[in-house]
């Protein structure tokens, strides 16, 4: 059956993330599984920040463009990406993303942030894809893929884009061995967005996040853990990893509350594919500290 996109509508009645009006900046959960496996219940890690038709693609985990196509995202509208951090589940697509989005008549020029090697990276997959690239150019008349994006590294905080439509700032956050690792704050017109990516409790993303009006947090159940972990050759150091750089549930009712957002949205669930672990149980430790409005991301969800 085909998807309905308007289902993915979410209207929580007097709640913050319900406009009186409809919102020039609209926030897309393309993807909201945690970790590089592929998943029955989630698609791998990434976001979507419209502007009006202008599109902000924040991590590119696999599937990126097809979730955007799914989710009514035009993709010949990307104005942006930005990474978070390098690892497989938030840049696996990344010059997939790019790729597509140019065979579908994408212009230039798209601006890619995000922590070193981004430059290189950019450059070998456009060399990995020469071929079809000059192909296609020769057989379909593309325009060059050369110019398409302009990469540009972030290694430390504060603003890494501002034009008249938004303003994004960075924050350096705790993901070992991982670093840098970002948080992106987007401040437009008529709403601010905060995404977390994959971090530690960090004083950093509270002072990202104060005061915005939605926070895009990952989450941890520990609980789950040893089931995820049982499931794994590597079993102790994958738990080990998983405690050390991501964020628990208390903590995370913890950080939306010190940082006095308006709206908490889960994502990047870790495990994120596990059907027995319930909304309320995501929630529970969240809401004995956080009393503003938490939803329980899933892919595809517009708010």
């Amino acid at each position: 059956m085909p998807i309905d996109r308007r289902v993915f509508l979410f209207s929580l009645g007097s709640t913050a993330l319900a406009a009186a009006a409809p919102r020039h900046t609209r926030l897309f959960l393309l993807g909201t599984g945690g970790g590089p496996s592929p998943k029955r219940l989630r698609s791998a890690p990434a976001q979507a920040v419209l502007i009006g038709e202008a599109v902000y693609v924040v991590d590119c985990g696999d599937g990126v463009a097809r979730q955007m196509v799914l989710a009514g995202v035009d993709i010949t509208h990307l104005k942006a990406v930005f990474i978070t951090h390098h690892h497989s589940d938030h840049n696996a697509d990344y010059g997939n993303l790019l790729l597509l989005g140019w065979a579908s008549g994408l212009t230039p020029t798209v601006d890619a942030y995000g922590p070193p090697p981004l430059v290189r990276m950019t450059s070998l997959f456009a060399e990995m894809n020469a071929y079809d690239i000059e192909t296609r150019m020769r057989d379909e008349g593309r325009p060059p893929f050369a110019g398409l994006v302009a990469p540009h590294e972030v290694t430390r905080a504060g603003i890494v884009m501002q034009n008249g439509e938004v303003k994004v700032t960075a924050a350096l956050v705790e993901h070992p061995p991982v670093r840098p690792a970002l948080a992106y704050r987007f401040d437009t017109a008529d709403r601010s967005v905060v995404f977390s990516g994959d971090t530690a409790p960090s004083e950093s993303l509270i002072a990202l996040a104060r005061g915005a009006d939605v926070l895009v947090h990952e989450v941890l159940y520990v609980p789950g853990l040893e089931r995820l972990a049982a499931r794994d050759p590597g079993a102790g150091r994958l738990r080990e990893h998983l405690i050390a750089s991501h964020t628990p549930t208390t903590e995370v009712g913890r950080i939306a509350a010190a940082a006095g957002v308006k709206a908490l949205v889960l994502s990047h669930f870790v495990p994120g594919d596990d059907p027995s672990i319930t909304d309320e149980m995501w929630t529970e430790g969240i809401r004995r500290y956080f009393k503003g409005d938490v939803v329980v991301g899933r892919d595809l969800m517009a708010l």
